[in-house]
């Protein structure tokens, strides 16, 4: 099991973070094998580490041309 430690919500402070996966590089979930998946081994609590979101792409909203009397 991988181990870091990081800031947890919920304990408060610098805890040790953990991954289930016993084989670093190994996760099923991700196409390059590096699972962003990280639980407090205090609490519990996930954590996602080195994501990156993308903003989504904006909605192109149609102009109605002003009408003149």
């Amino acid at each position: 099991m991988s181990q870091t430690f990081r800031p947890c919500g919920e304990c408060g402070g610098e805890q040790p973070f953990g991954q289930h996966h016993d084989v670093p590089g190994s996760c099923p979930d991700a196409p390059d094998g590096e699972c962003p998946e990280w639980f407090c081994t205090g609490c519990g609590s996930a954590l996602l580490i080195g994501l990156v979101v993308y903003p989504a792409e904006p909605k192109l909203i149609p102009v109605m041309p002003s009408r003149v009397a």
